[in-house]
């Protein structure tokens, strides 16, 4: 009977070794922490530094945190797997397990419990981690990409980019279009409301005050749009709202304000054509 549960054991033992093999071979990275809960210091008793160096003896390719990740990896965060090293308490054994969590955090791996009887520091945390390790040495591990939903290689990745680039580009070009119907429309009512003779384009003067770009603008609310008031408070610009949500007219003025790239651009027309500000507006 006993002959037949130690055998059934090293069944489920191989069976579990066998199925974390396979589902750590999806991972390619590992990322190397800078501090253990355990310890006072940052690579202390160089645990950290060795903790890296056994994953790339492993099989594995080991970041440390905080150092610049590989552009795969900072595109596909689920490339990677983040370790831990446990102490678990012992009276005369120093023991160490070692942890592995996938990007959303759930745990994926635990190693075997490595231990050391040494009393210098250094060495029982060195000798019980390199225990620990014996049971990921075993994994065999050797990175195989998913077939499906798997992590963009790097030619992907930039296409992927250019992609986004171009994407942009056809944005800023069809709001520019956009404003310049906006500016047609409003000169064909303005004739159409009043048909005298044309008056010159009105310019902004070169020596309008315009805030500078640290400057923060507030907007408080008003009937027809919002009104743009500095810390003085001094009212700066009225703005009138139009059918978009991001582009304002600029009461008093041809020109206007919009948000383009996420910053707040005021357009406005001198002598020399017309001109481009960022303003800093706090809504």
């Amino acid at each position: 009977m006993k002959i037949k549960l130690f055998f059934l054991g090293v069944s489920l033992l191989l069976c579990s070794a066998g199925f974390a093999q396979k589902n750590l071979n999806n991972y390619k990275y590992v990322i190397v922490q800078n501090k253990y809960d355990f310890l006072k210091e940052a690579d202390q008793y160089q645990l950290n530094s060795l903790t890296k160096f056994l994953f790339e003896k492993y099989g594995f390719e080991a970041v440390l945190e905080g150092e610049n990740f590989p552009e795969e990896m900072a595109f596909n965060r689920c490339l990677a797997l983040s370790s831990d090293v446990i102490k678990d308490s012992g009276m005369f054994k120093t023991k160490l397990s070692v942890q592995l969590k996938d990007c959303n955090g759930a745990l994926v791996f635990t190693s075997q419990l490595g231990e050391s009887r040494e009393k210098e520091y250094k060495v029982a945390y060195h000798e019980a981690l390199r225990d620990a390790f014996k049971s990921i040495e075993l994994l065999n591990h050797k990175y195989e990409p998913k077939s499906e939903g798997s992590l963009p290689a790097k030619k992907t990745i930039s296409e992927k980019v250019a992609a986004a680039n171009v994407e942009k580009e056809k944005e800023v070009a069809r709001l520019k279009q956009e404003l310049e119907a906006l500016k047609k429309e409003r000169e064909t009512s303005a004739k159409a409301v009043k048909p005298i003779e044309p008056q010159p384009k009105k310019v902004v003067p070169v020596t309008k005050s315009l805030p500078a770009k640290a400057q923060i603008l507030y907007a408080q609310e008003t009937p027809t749009g919002f009104q743009l008031v500095d810390s003085t408070p001094k009212v700066v610009f009225k703005i009138k709202k139009t059918g978009r949500k991001d582009l304002f007219l600029v009461e008093g003025e041809d020109s206007v304000i919009y948000k383009q790239d996420n910053k707040w651009i005021y357009e406005y027309n001198t002598d020399a054509g017309a001109q481009q500000k960022e303003l800093n507006i706090n809504f």
